[in-house]
Parts: structure tokens; sequence; C-alpha cells
């Protein structure tokens, strides 16, 4: 199936899953509006029921008494006045007996009261402590699906880019040369690369006569559509996971300019195969930048893995070699080495990291496994001038584009595959640890153009 099938297959279920949320609110409500004139009805058949037998007890009671004759009534009055005779004896009698039995009476009573009273507190201790209110819903928060976390860290890159269509929609009459001249400039703007809006241009004007389109939703149609396919195309033989090695340690080699984010992606990566059970090593061989051992250190401690460092200025190939021997001694999963990113004298970093590779390979051959050029999203087309540059000194395997939900220039990465032909393995979507995720194509185009075409 190619991306643009996946798009549209996932569009049309989320417009299904809105449609069925949307049914059941309307139900609810419905049976919220009768409830209150069924409790209604109901009260009302209670008081009847009652006022019914109220009237019935009266009529007894004054009929009973109609009845009774005369004779009954004198013979009653006799013995009421007899009784009063006979209580009024016995009182003085039994008058201590009373009291008595009315002390036994309530010594019980307190009793029974105390006991009630101290078997309270035991009750309330028994009872399970109910959590409060943030907890209940911190505990009813499940962790976001991939989905949701590509929808979130591409937002603004979506928003910007629709903002740009519509841009150039607003004024649309019809599909001349200087329609597909502004769409040049609007999707080079959107950071997808010269090259990839040269072909979308040339594509466009074919699929426009082919499908004689004049509205100007048909034409956000068509060129969503061509943006999808030709992504699709240029990494057909794409892969997008990291390659392993089949025993012994796996190296990884991250390569990249200062203040791209190189070390706090060693970092969160180190703890995303922490989690997987792996058992994980660190080379601080950024020796020449200061606090980047330092950093790196802290990364370490956080995550619960080891590292190998040497004091600064030291020699990078020093610090490589140490932490090679020390993944293979002790059988750990996997190295990440962190390496300098001066490009302002090409020529050093390039003997550097040829010389690295020279001491990994001498201890393990197969290695490095990865060359991973981490890249941030919100230089956009610096970005991939840098990518260009280290692809020309060293064997880039894979690229990690930290910083994409920061940035509305999620574009980049249609130009990285189009124009590098460079796999992106990892993309940062957040500021948290485990944000940093595995980059998943199908989603990011999705995340990228959802709702910028209509599937209907």
């Amino acid at each position: 199936m190619g991306l643009f099938d996946f798009f549209k297959r996932r569009a049309k279920n989320d417009e299904s899953e809105k449609t069925a949320e949307k049914q059941p609110d309307t139900e609810t409500t419905q049976t919220d509006e009768s409830a209150p004139k069924a409790d209604e009805a109901s009260d009302s058949k209670v008081a009847q029921t009652q006022a019914e037998t109220v009237s019935t007890a009266n009529n007894d009671s004054s009929k009973a008494t109609a009845d009774t004759t005369p004779a009954q009534l004198d013979k009653k009055a006799a013995a009421s006045s007899e009784k009063t005779e006979n209580q009024n004896t016995d009182s003085s009698e039994t008058g201590q007996t009373a009291d008595e039995t009315a002390h036994q009476a309530a010594e019980p009573q307190s009793l029974a009261t105390a006991s009630s009273t101290d078997e309270q507190p035991q009750a309330v201790t028994e009872q399970e402590p109910q959590p409060d209110a943030a907890t209940a819903e911190n505990s009813e928060q499940s962790e976001p699906t991939e989905a949701e976390r590509y929808d979130k860290g591409l937002e603004k890159s979506r928003l910007t880019f629709g903002q740009r269509l519509n841009h150039l929609l607003a004024n649309f009459r019809s599909v001349d040369e200087g329609f597909f001249d502004d769409l040049e400039e609007t999707l080079i703007g959107a950071d997808v690369g010269f090259d990839m809006a040269m072909k979308i241009s040339d594509e466009l004007r074919e699929e426009v006569k082919l499908k004689n389109v004049k509205k100007s939703k048909d034409v956000q149609n068509v060129v969503v559509e061509k943006l999808i396919e030709l992504y699709d195309q240029a990494g057909s033989n794409e892969q997008n996971g990291l390659t392993f090695a089949k025993e012994g340690p796996t190296v990884i080699l991250f390569v990249g300019v200062n203040g791209v984010g190189k070390t706090t992606t060693i970092g969160k990566m180190a703890n995303l195969f922490k989690q997987q059970g792996k058992k994980v090593l660190l080379a601080a061989a950024d020796t020449f930048r200061a606090g980047a051992i330092e950093q790196l250190n802290v990364w370490a401690e956080r995550d619960g893995v080891d590292i190998v460092k040497k004091p600064e200025k030291s020699d990078p190939s020093a610090v490589v070699y140490d932490a090679l021997k020390k993944a293979k001694s002790e059988n750990y999963d996997i190295l990440f080495v962190d390496t300098a990113g001066r490009l302002q004298n090409k020529t050093n970093l390039m003997n550097e990291l040829a010389k690295m590779k020279r001491v990994i390979t001498r201890e393990i051959p197969d290695a490095p496994h990865e060359v991973l050029l981490v890249l941030d999203a919100t230089t956009g087309q610096n970005a991939l001038n840098q990518a260009k540059m280290f692809k020309e000194a060293t064997d880039v395997s894979g690229i990690v584009l930290t910083k994409l939900d920061g940035t509305a220039r999620g574009g980049i990465v249609l130009a990285i595959r189009n124009e590098l032909h460079l796999p992106v393995k990892y993309v940062g979507l957040g500021e948290h640890v485990d944000d940093l995720r595995p980059f998943e194509p199908s989603e990011f185009v999705y995340g990228l153009f959802k709702g910028l075409i209509d599937v209907k």
C-alpha cells in the first residue's frame, strides 16, 4: 500500500470515528430530558396514593365512633375510673421499684451508646483512603500513541503549511503560469526544497490538464497528493530502522554541528534502549567543546548507564579506544559515541572523524554500524546544507531530526529524502525524554498533511 492510499484510509477512519462519537452524545441528551418528566409522574402517583390512604383511615375512624352505643360508652367510662383508682393505690408502693428499674434500664443504654461511639472511629479507620481528583486524573491518563505524538509534534508545521496553501489559493482565478510561479515560491518557503518544488510544479502541469482541475479545493488536493507520492517514490528502498551488530556491541557514531542537540539526543536514546533492557555505554569523545563531557555525564547518571570519559582537550580517538575495550570485555549491547562538531575547519573535522573510524574498525571490523547525523529542524534549509557537508566528510547512514515540535519547517524531511536520499531514523517530537521516537514515514505524512485534503 502506498503512502497516499494509507493517508486516505486513515483520514476516512478518523471521520467515521468523529461521527460515531457525536451520535451517543445526542442520545444521552434526549435521555436526560425525558428523565425529569418520568420523575414528576412518579411523584404525583405517590402523593395520590398517600392521600387516598389518609382519607380511608379517617372514614374508618368516624364510622367506628358512630356505631358505638350509649351503654357501651357507660361501661367504658366505669372501667376507666376503676383503673385510675388502682393506679393511684399502687403508685406509692411501686415508686422505688420503678426508679430502680429505670436506673437499670438506663445503664445498658448508656453502655450501648458509649460502645457505638467507640466503634465509629474504628469504622472510619478501616475505610480505604480515597484518592484525590488529581491522582485519579493522572491514573486515567494513558501513554500517548505514536499517532498522537506525531499529531502534536507536527502541529506547527501542519498549520503553517495549510496557511501557505490557503494564501496561495485565496486569489486563485485559473491555473496559469503565474499560479505555478506562486506555487513554487510557496513550496520553497515551506522548506520542501528547491528540487522538489520544481518537480511538483512540472508534474502538476500535466496533472491539472488530465483532471481538468478548475476549483481551488481540487488544486489543493492535487498539490498534497503529489507531495505525498513524490516523497513515497524517493524512499522506495529506504531503511528507517537502526542496523545492529549480529554479535558483540553495536557501535553508533553521532556527528553534527554544535547546538543541534547531539548530546541530548544521545542521552534520550540511551534511556530508550535502557528501558528495553539493553546494556548501554557512552563515550564522551567531544573533548573540545566546553561542558560537553559534563553534559553527557549528567545524562549517564540520569539514565543509569556507564560512561567512558577523559579530561578536556584529550585525544578523542583515545576515548573511543578505551570505550571499545570496555564494551567488548564487559559485554555491552550498544556503544554511543559523541563527537565534536566544528564545521569552521572542515579539513580537521574530516581527519578527526576518519581517525576515529579507523580505531573503531580495527577493534570491531563491522563497526561503526551506524553514523547518525543530528540536525536541528528549526534551521530549515541550513540543516540541508549541513547534511550535504557531513555527507561529503563521512559516510552518514541516517538522520536524527531534533526539535521538530518547535518549528513550522517539518517540510525539511521531504527535502532530505528527495535531495540526499538519506533515511530519517529518529525524530524529536517534544522536550520529554521519551519524545525522541523512531521515524515512521506514514505517521509523519499524515501528521503533516492531515486536514489539508478532501478524501470523501
